[in-house]
């Protein structure tokens, strides 16, 4: 297939070098590169320059805040299968990052990299969604705060700018008796997940008194599954509830918009059965 190549590679050595490198509108950045370099062998992404920011040691951060952590852009996936981060946030980023690629993706990939990509089927977007996240986009301009429920706009496609870098990510941490969970379908070949469901569920007096609940690849966006969530929410964490739950997840929160040719039917008996058991997981540790 015909077009052109990169032209230029800068290794950059500052945050303010990397975003510089950016102010032209067409330069990719490279960090894990291991969606950006697939995508430069196919074609499917031809910038005219590449910035490495692998040198950028201020952007391998992972600083605990007053209310979470604060995720720089060079933070490893496999970082987060250390205790790195405490708490039942900790513990959520743990059972999720095992299911990510395998151990050289983890080793190499950031979950800011996987942000930008927005691959529908990427966990850590889900994720963020979720959770309420708040990212950092820096550009010519300086700091523009964004919600990840409003970073996503399709798939493969963020409200990013052409000349701002994804700079930060904020996750709060998760209140005491928060349960949670994550389960996933996929393909013993495939490297992203066919369908999953995560949850992080708060349980007081045998109540369930907040819940967040995660879809994976079940839209062109990253789902946040709150009709499911109110099946929940000011009743006891039973079987039923949990039942009731997973089937609006599937029925009403899932839309698979994006595969148009794909099976639904088959695709929503699976992400039941996912929801159902994150959420069975979710309330064991509750």
């Amino acid at each position: 297939m015909a077009g052109r190549t990169v032209q230029d590679y800068i290794v950059v050595k500052e945050p303010d070098e990397a975003i510089a490198a950016l102010a032209d509108g067409d330069t990719a950045v490279l960090a894990g590169g291991q969606s950006l370099v697939l995508d430069l062998a196919r074609r499917a992404n031809q910038p005219a320059r590449l910035v490495d920011i692998n040198r950028v040691a201020a952007f391998d951060s992972l600083a605990e805040t007053g209310t979470g952590w604060r995720i720089g852009p060079l933070v490893r996936h496999r970082t987060f299968e250390t205790e790195a981060v405490g708490g039942r946030l900790g513990v959520l980023l743990r059972r999720i990052v095992r299911h990510i690629g395998h151990p050289p993706i983890r080793a190499r990939g950031t979950m800011l990299g996987s942000l930008a990509y927005a691959h529908p089927a990427a966990e850590w977007t889900v994720l963020a969604a979720m959770l309420g996240a708040r990212l950092e986009l820096a550009g010519p301009d300086g700091i523009r705060p964004v919600a990840a429920g409003d970073f996503f706009t399709g798939p493969f496609s963020t409200v990013r700018r052409p000349d701002e870098l994804l700079a930060g990510l904020h996750l709060d941490a998760l209140p005491p008796r928060t349960g949670t969970g994550y389960a996933e379908v996929r393909g013993p070949r495939a490297v992203y997940a066919e369908t999953a469901a995560m949850a992080a569920v708060t349980v007081a007096d045998g109540v369930v008194v907040n819940a967040a609940i995660g879809l994976v690849n079940a839209g062109p966006c990253p789902v946040r599954a709150r009709a499911a969530e109110r099946a929940l929410i000011g009743g006891p964490f039973r079987d039923r509830a949990i039942t009731t739950a997973a089937e609006r997840a599937a029925e009403e929160d899932a839309t698979f918009l994006h595969l148009p040719a794909a099976d639904r039917p088959h695709l929503r008996l699976l992400l039941r059965a996912m929801t159902r058991r994150a959420l069975t997981q979710a309330r064991e540790e509750a």
